[in-house]
């Protein structure tokens, strides 16, 4: 469990960055969403140690982060940032997922075994001998996922994991995301890409001006308009096409499921053509 208390943070310039935060974030898929400077990303900061309250306390698995190292904390919590580039430096793909087990005491048995199944997981394979910095902008990103999920943490942040995406690795993301929620993994997203978020539906906390706006379920948060023009994001296609469609109970939850309510209808209605 991550549980911030009654938290608030200033930066060195003034400006405030969390006003009075009071949250838990456990198992499973958790969205943030707000405008740009609400706040987000000084709050996922505060999960492994790089940040620390200036009010208040964050606990991460009952361990106070500031009486932790952000070495110990993200041994915990993993986060990916939205600038890859910025998270690699070794000569080598595999020496990039292997340094954080070094540290983290694994046997070389053990980091083999880890190294070879991330890279199996994530098709970096061929990379392995590479430099990081020949990579792909989203192969990168995919490296990174792997350096971080290679320590098995019981968090993972992701800070706008989609940017410069391909579809077939948002569908990759998406699958791991899940495949992670399955084991009971906390896992927290940052995005602006709300078609990405309405697929998960997640729990999705709003954040302003460096506090929560709303926390709840995605199909309430993306259905208050005041919440929209807060965050300033729109509302995802499937929730607007549920709305049209005055016969849906409820919203649309994947692409499949309004798919078939749209055949369904239509062959409840058939078109009449005249002779």
């Amino acid at each position: 469990m991550i549980s911030f208390q009654s938290v608030g943070f200033v930066f060195q310039n003034g400006t405030r960055g969390l006003h009075d935060v009071t949250l838990e974030i456990g198992e499973g898929i958790t969205a943030i969403i707000g405008a740009n400077g609400a706040g987000k990303t000084t709050l996922v900061r505060h999960m492994n140690g790089l940040l620390v309250p200036k009010l208040g306390n964050v606990f991460v698995n009952g361990q106070n982060t500031r009486d932790a190292t952000v070495a110990q904390l993200s041994r915990m919590v993993g986060i990916l940032f939205q600038n890859s580039e910025r998270q690699l430096f070794s000569n080598t793909v595999e020496e990039e997922i292997s340094y954080g087990l070094k540290n983290f005491g694994l046997r070389d048995d053990q980091i083999g075994a880890k190294v070879d199944e991330v890279l199996s997981f994530f098709d970096l394979s061929d990379y392995r001998g590479k430099s990081p910095l020949t990579l792909s902008g989203g192969e990168k990103k995919m490296l990174c996922l792997a350096v971080v999920l290679a320590w098995e943490p019981d968090f993972l942040v992701l800070d706008e994991p989609t940017i410069g995406q391909d579809s077939i690795n948002k569908e990759r993301i998406e699958a791991l995301v899940r495949r992670l929620a399955s084991k009971r993994k906390g896992i927290i997203i940052i995005s602006h890409d709300v078609e990405f978020l309405w697929n998960l539906q997640p729990r999705v906390i709003a954040m302003s001006n460096g506090s929560i706006l709303a926390d709840g379920k995605a199909s309430h948060i993306f259905s208050k308009r005041r919440i929209i023009q807060k965050t300033r994001i729109v509302r995802p296609q499937l929730l607007e096409l549920s709305t049209i469609l005055e016969t849906v109970s409820n919203p649309f939850s994947s692409q499949d499921q309004a798919v078939n309510y749209l055949k369904d209808l239509m062959n409840k209605s058939p078109l009449k053509t005249s002779a």
